[in-house]
């Protein structure tokens, strides 16, 4: 080492170990002329981008919700773990910090205002990457949820996920909607029933309905202009034992065209619905 240049330990932004451990990585720079010393260890990077999760407390916020410090820790884990496996399994094209926040953290919460009082046991219908029933299980950490998805890698992420978040309460289900709903135990015994970008509205009413029990909800998350689709799906609704009980805007920025139906369920589903495998999709009931 040059005596008259020598080097010393610096923090420098690495954004990829950054996000990991939520601290600068280090190398080695020479000492300014000055030989001022830099602080040995770095300050945690949420201490220079912000408060973490900010975006999405504040939204919270607006929905009326309260995330405590905890729930505000599970979501940035939730994040984390999101943007790690997406580079393996392609589970969503946004990971951005923001729009994480945005358009998945917060689409899901705004469900949470109508679940309806006493709602307990949820299940969300081709889960995915986990929205919107992981979001509303770590703001309502007493549902009791099912995650359903027919991909097994999907599951197999889902279950790593809800280990990692800590979280009690919630099985995770790789099957179809159209199999699980004529099993005992499922159908017809859930309060709340959740589709997001799951099927057009005729579609998912026989997907869903037939799992919520009587005095349940379906509540399907949509976008852009749903007048046609709400007016097709009438006649599946109603055939399902439902009614059309609600559809509203969910007034957030970021989310400005996105859209709730809430479906209520006020009678037995016909024990012939739904369909096999498919065939709702194939040939949906319009």
């Amino acid at each position: 080492m040059n005596s008259r240049n020598p080097l010393i330990k610096v923090p420098v932004l690495n954004r990829s170990k950054a996000v990991q451990k939520g601290y600068y990585a280090n190398i080695y720079l020479p000492i300014p002329s000055s030989r001022k010393i830099l602080p040995k260890w770095p300050p945690p990077i949420r201490a220079i981008i912000g408060n973490t999760m900010e975006t999405l407390a504040q939204g919270a916020r607006a929905l009326g919700l309260a995330l405590s410090p905890s729930q505000i820790e599970q979501f940035e884990i939730y994040y984390r773990e999101l943007a790690d496996w997406n580079r393996r399994l392609s589970l969503t094209t946004i990971v951005d910090y923001l729009g994480v926040q945005t358009r998945h953290f917060l689409d899901s919460l705004s469900a949470a205002p109508v679940l309806g009082k006493g709602t307990e046991r949820v299940i969300d219908i081709g889960s995915g990457a986990g929205f919107p029933g992981l979001p509303l299980k770590v703001l309502l950490p007493s549902l009791n949820l099912v995650l359903l998805e027919s991909l097994s890698k999907k599951t197999v992420f889902l279950n790593h996920l809800v280990t990692r978040l800590g979280i009690e309460g919630v099985e995770v289900l790789t099957a179809r909607a159209e199999d699980v709903a004529h099993r005992p135990g499922y159908r017809e015994c859930f309060d709340a029933v959740l589709g997001r970008a799951l099927a057009p509205l005729p579609v998912m009413a026989e997907l869903a309905l037939p799992l919520a029990r009587i005095g349940g909800r379906v509540i399907a998350h949509k976008k852009g202009d749903i007048s046609c689709e709400v007016s097709a799906s009438a006649r599946a609704i109603g055939l399902m034992g439902g009614r059309l009980l609600d559809a509203h805007d969910v007034n957030l920025p970021g989310l400005l065209c996105h859209r709730l139906v809430v479906i209520e369920k006020f009678s037995l589903t016909p024990e012939r619905y739904p369909r096999r495998a498919g065939m709702p999709s194939k040939r949906p009931i319009m």
